[in-house]
């Protein structure tokens, strides 16, 4: 089990500002004054930077000391998260957090890859999905409140902590070493491509409906009626609840399998976000985000369980935190585009239909190894 939480902070170091955008996206508007634009194009530059390091981590793995780059990476975010405290020019924060994302990225798909080596990796990614979303909803309550009182050095503080304590438990995980009977079954074995085609397709568009519905989940609530005061509690205790789908998967593994428990779950978040139609009642605001952050944190240990399946040598692992990262900061662009003038209706449908997809991309490579397992 410690293991398994220190690979958590581990594969959480690198992209923990994601689970606390929203208040970076506040205290750079609220802090130093930059517009939503330029604030937006600084979370987007960190998610692009993130996603082009997890494709760099698909190549190096399998020659790389991992430790040794861990190690550099982490000494890298803490100096880039340091001297973000000292920026004010949205151009240089937006290069400067794109090379955060690059480093963070890269230090994700090593994470990824390692987990991918472990005894049951789906267990794993529950407690990496434990992490970033109990700290995260830690870090979207504090973290707004201290913007006034410290400026933008509370949220890059906070990430500078972050990868600190992870530094830390560094030395006290083991070399997971791939064996040498892996190896071989690496080398011998034929790559399916199209249950590892299917399967990042559908990482893919669950990061990226899940993400675009979510980046503008207050402006929706405000087009419904809603109060900020009443949003900000519900996505609050929707975070907290959302622990308990992570804590699910733990508990479970695939004793059930995983197709079953994937069809379900996606299902049940596509039904979800088809009701924030109805956001104008409350309770279904309320409801509906929880039941969508709960099957969040459910459904993606079991998609990056899939792709550790795949490959032991964890590549397949490292291009799942790829696809990821695509999809979340693809995700928020796009319904953008679909907005308009507000149309949120177009956004949620469109959300609903990629996830319905995404549902049926998994089906095939979840069946396949159900099958090969029993």
């Amino acid at each position: 089990m410690g293991a398994r939480i220190f690979l958590a902070f581990l594969t959480t170091a690198g992209i923990f500002y994601i689970n606390i955008m929203p208040a970076v996206i506040n205290g750079l508007k609220e802090g130093l004054h930059f517009t939503n634009q330029q604030a937006g194009f600084v979370s987007s530059a960190n998610l692009y930077g993130a996603a082009i390091g997890a494709l760099s981590a698909i190549f190096l793995i399998k020659f790389i000391i991992w430790r040794y780059w861990a190690y550099s990476l982490l000494c890298l975010l803490i100096i880039i998260d340091f001297s973000s405290v000292f920026i004010e020019k949205p151009l240089i924060m937006i290069l400067v957090r794109a090379l955060h994302g690059l480093v963070g990225g890269l230090l994700v798909g090593i994470g990824f890859a390692i987990i991918s080596r472990t005894k049951e990796a789906d267990k794993t990614f529950g407690y990496l999905l434990l992490i970033q979303w109990g700290l995260g909803g830690l870090g979207i309550m504090y973290l707004p409140s201290l913007v006034p009182s410290f400026g933008t050095s509370a949220l890059f503080a906070s990430l500078v902590a972050f990868s600190a304590v992870t530094l830390l438990m560094l030395p006290f995980l083991p070399d997971y070493i791939v064996s040498d009977a892996d190896k071989v079954k690496h080398k011998k074995a034929v790559v399916l491509r199209t249950p590892l085609v299917l399967t990042l397709f559908g990482i893919f568009l669950f990061q990226a409906a899940n993400m675009g519905l979510f980046a503008y989940m207050i402006s929706l609530g405000k087009a419904s009626g809603l109060t900020v005061a009443f949003m900000s509690k519900s996505l609050g205790i929707a975070s907290w609840v959302a622990l308990t789908g992570a804590f699910l998967v733990i508990v479970v593994g695939t004793k059930f399998g995983r197709t079953l428990p994937l069809l379900i779950a996606i299902f049940i978040t596509a039904l979800c976000s088809w009701a924030l139609h109805y956001s104008y009642i409350e309770q279904v605001y309320l409801l509906a985000n929880i039941v969508i952050g709960i099957t969040w944190a459910f459904v993606l240990p079991y998609l990056f369980g899939i792709c550790s399946e795949l490959d032991k040598a964890g590549q397949v692992a490292a291009m799942g935190g790829f696809a990821s990262k695509m999809g979340l900061a693809s995700g928020p662009m796009v319904a953008a585009l679909l907005l308009g003038n507000d149309n949120y209706e177009q956004v949620i449908n469109i959300a609903v239909l990629v996830l319905l997809v995404g549902a049926f991309m998994v089906l095939n490579p979840a069946m396949l190894l159900d099958k090969s397992r029993s």
